[in-house]
């Protein structure tokens, strides 16, 4: 499994130029499958909501990209007739993206669980239906008092914003 290793000062704070659309032919020394990804996150079917990472720079951000298919739950009732993936899942998604992030970095404990501490200025650009392929990146932003995060996330569909807005998380006990 990849390990992300990274020194950081009580508050990180970082400018990066990342295109989503290269995400797709990152180095493979980068990418985590999913049986890597639920090493790290806790979630499981049908709540995790990323096939792999595809890229990732340590302590910084990662990509990850998410398969929408007409099978999953969801689309049964959102909408009947014109299925289209919830905004809330979205931003969850993206948040799971994030998840990575933190949960490799050395500073924090490894019984820790990260859990959204707020969600500001998200905007939804475009519907993300079944067949598209949801690659987002999400950026970290700043770490305070090593218990609370704050990142930037980007969905993108076809080199299309889908959405995007700022994630905080906070570390509790398990």
């Amino acid at each position: 499994m990849a390990t992300l290793t990274d020194d950081h000062t009580a508050t990180t704070h970082l400018e990066t130029d990342v295109d989503a659309s290269d995400a797709v032919n990152a180095d493979s020394s980068n990418i985590l499958s999913v049986e890597e990804i639920q090493r790290l996150l806790p979630h499981r079917y049908p709540f995790l909501l990323v096939d792999r990472v595809v890229q990732y720079v340590p302590g910084k951000l990662a990509v990850g990209i998410k398969n929408v298919t007409f099978n999953e739950p969801h689309f049964q009732g959102h909408f009947p007739g014109r299925p289209i993936m919830p905004g809330v899942l979205i931003v969850e998604a993206m948040a799971q993206v994030g998840g990575v992030v933190l949960t490799q970095m050395p500073e924090f404990p490894e019984n820790g669980l990260f859990m959204f501490a707020g969600i500001d200025k998200v905007r939804f650009r475009r519907p993300v239906v079944p067949g598209d392929q949801l690659i987002m990146t999400v950026e970290l932003l700043s770490i305070k008092r090593r218990r609370f995060g704050k990142m930037q996330g980007r969905a993108e569909v076809d080199g299309q914003l889908a959405a995007e807005g700022e994630l905080m998380f906070s570390l509790v006990d398990r």
